[in-house]
């Protein structure tokens, strides 16, 4: 049975820190789902009722000219149905006894916790090498968020502690997020993940000859495999090669894991970072992206000591 995971709110971390200090080790402006509760939940923003179409599936920008500063501090929402939990309520206070005493959360006199990230509680497993430490990225490739972030995520991956493995996970709330997700795995399984780059950049209309918007998307499944094929073949991809993969055992197999990633941290926004499982945070709770690679670091730095003992 799989473990729901609780995102200590302030309130919490303020009962710990006052009682019994310590705690084993989402980003998220909304109280997750499954009562679920972040800190200092904002009003949830809600894209329109339906995720079909490229307008419904959330904020986008225009014509790919988001700023990073201010861009990357904003969020992607869940579709509408994804209901915050009742503000009236806490549940995360609930699971306080099981929380060992044992343990204290990372802080600094930048960093504090439920300020600048969150606690999950249950701690999620993860899929590094032991003594690894996991850095999680949920996104979408038509988020303009998560875009103006991926420069400050590629140009941390450079000169990341050689004990951190960045995992990325699209997300998959409803079917243009699973179709661009699609697009992500199949180009994983060509060994082009050189092209994800390029495929964030024409959907927000930087590489194509309009300069508009692109989703590689359309209601019809075929349509959708048409558009990515031919982007991909113009990309250097042989058709047959991608069409293989496509609907591949890899691909569909991936499709599942990114499925089951985002129930159990209850994305309900991208991007999502999640460091080791145990905390969460992002652009917005950080300061900026600058800041929020100085505080990835300063969380996995924090959990790589602790695995060591």
């Amino acid at each position: 049975m799989s473990r729901t995971p609780i995102v200590l709110t302030v309130s919490a971390v303020a009962v710990l820190a006052l009682g019994a200090w310590g705690i084993a080790h989402w980003h998220g402006q909304q109280a997750p789902q499954s009562g679920a509760a972040t800190a200092q939940a904002a009003p949830q923003e809600t894209p329109p009722a339906s995720a079909a179409t490229p307008a419904a599936a959330g904020p986008r920008g225009s014509g790919g000219q988001a700023t990073p500063d201010a861009a990357a501090s904003q969020a992607a929402t869940a579709p509408a149905g994804a209901q915050a939990a009742d503000a009236g309520s806490d549940p995360s206070l609930q699971h306080l006894a099981a929380v060992p005493e044992s343990a204290a959360l990372p802080s600094s006199s930048e960093w504090k916790p439920g300020v600048n990230y969150d606690v999950i509680s249950p701690a999620q497993p993860t899929t590094v090498a032991p003594g690894k430490v996991e850095v999680l990225e949920v996104f979408w490739l038509a988020c303009p968020h998560c875009y103006a972030l991926e420069p400050f995520i590629r140009q941390w991956e450079k000169t990341k502690p050689s004990y951190v493995d960045v995992v990325r996970v699209p997300i998959m709330w409803g079917p243009v997020h699973r179709a661009d997700a699609r697009l992500y795995y199949t180009l994983e399984a060509l060994g082009r993940e050189d092209l994800v780059d390029k495929a964030f950049s024409y959907i927000h209309g930087v590489e194509t000859q309009t300069g508009t918007e692109s989703v590689l998307f359309s209601n019809d499944k075929q349509e959708t495999f048409k558009q990515q094929q031919s982007w991909a073949v113009q990309n250097g991809v042989k058709a047959d090669a991608f069409a293989q993969a496509y609907n591949s055992f890899f691909v569909n197999t991936q499709l599942q894991q990114a499925e089951e990633t985002m129930n159990a941290y209850e994305v309900q926004e991208v991007p999502f970072i999640a460091v080791d499982g145990k905390f969460s945070t992002s652009v917005e709770k950080a300061g900026s992206p600058n800041k929020l690679i100085s505080l990835i670091n300063f969380l996995a730095a924090w959990e790589h000591a602790h695995k060591q003992g």
